[in-house]
């Protein structure tokens, strides 16, 4: 990139933030990376601390903060189902009050900011593909609305911070993403499944395996992110569905974690939790179209190169957040 930016990461020492913060500082950008350290390591930003253009803040971004930047990119939330129903006011507050914050922040200094949003706004969709038109069925009730709609709450208030005081927003959807540095207790299916294949305890399965997720790569994710905050058309702001469009079941996740693994790990079937997504697959026609962006890297090739990281790392030096994974 031509021009040199200070760059904040909300969340930067999560899984796809760390990476976020990473490709930045590889580009010569000054990054300030911001995090409370709640389901985030410092190890994950650990390369970077001795390099002078990347500063490591602890702060949580419910709270209010004045930097001097020129691009944000609001990463902070729980977004792992075990991190964020364990404190679901918290989950809330972080969308909420974060989207607040980083908006007056970027309101006052005239920086860009671009939210992190997710395909959880779609909730358990009855479209398939979701497209970015669909509006979604979540149960404001349910255990996981805290998230859901939180996330979806921040997308109205920066939609509304555009529409009033001309904010330079940007808005992506982020579909089931995975990599190294995931965190290995954080609830999530490929987590779960590679660190249960690993030591070789029982893979859990909820429900009868037939739901569908798509899984996207943290390389492809990151590009993609990037691409839509660099992304010039004016008045697009999005949301933009960023996601691989390749779904596989449940099932054939385990299988294909058991085969690249070695494992002797049995499957193993508990019930469904409660607004569990029966099926989940990004319509990513207007990534296509508007960012040049599609996936790259099929779920084989993802999978071998996290499960090689998960291999490596001591899972003593992981808590355990939550009582639910």
């Amino acid at each position: 990139m031509s021009m040199i930016r200070r760059i904040l990461v909300t969340g930067g020492a999560g899984f796809l933030g760390s990476h976020l913060c990473e490709r930045l500082v590889k580009a010569g950008h000054d990054v300030i990376c911001l995090d409370n350290f709640f389901t985030s390591q410092k190890t994950n930003v650990q390369h970077l601390l001795h390099l002078p253009n990347f500063e490591l803040i602890r702060h949580d971004i419910t709270q209010p903060c004045w930097l001097e930047v020129d691009q944000i990119y609001n990463l902070a939330c729980p977004a792992a189902p075990g991190h964020y129903q364990h404190n679901p006011i918290k989950t809330m507050k972080t969308s909420v009050m974060g989207a607040f914050h980083v908006l007056g922040m970027a309101k006052r200094c005239g920086a860009r900011v671009l939210q992190a949003s997710t395909s959880e706004v779609y909730g358990d969709p009855e479209v398939h593909p979701q497209p970015e038109t669909y509006r979604g069925a979540v149960n404001t009730l349910g255990p996981r609305a805290c998230y859901d709609e939180g996330k979806r709450a921040a997308e109205t208030i920066f939609v509304d911070y555009h529409r009033m005081h001309g904010a330079d927003v940007r808005m992506v959807r982020i579909f089931n993403t995975y990599g190294p540095r995931m965190h290995p207790y954080d609830g999530r299916v490929v987590s779960n499944f590679i660190r249960q294949a690993l030591t070789g305890e029982d893979i859990t399965i909820f429900g009868d395996g037939s739901q569908t997720r798509s899984f996207c790569y943290r390389d492809d994710l990151v590009e993609a992110i990037i691409r839509m905050m660099e992304h010039e058309e004016p008045g697009f702001i999005g949301p933009v569905n960023i996601g691989n469009p390749g779904e596989f079941t449940i099932k054939q996740l385990a299988e294909l974690t058991i085969e690249l693994t070695g494992s002797k790990s049995r499957l193993v079937y508990k019930d469904l939790p409660a607004d569990d997504p029966k099926q989940r697959r990004p319509d990513i026609t207007l990534a296509k179209q508007k960012l040049g962006w599609e996936p790259t890297i099929p779920l084989e090739q993802g999978l071998k190169t996290t499960i090689d990281w998960f291999r490596g790392i001591d899972l003593s030096h992981y808590r355990a957040p939550t009582p639910n994974y």
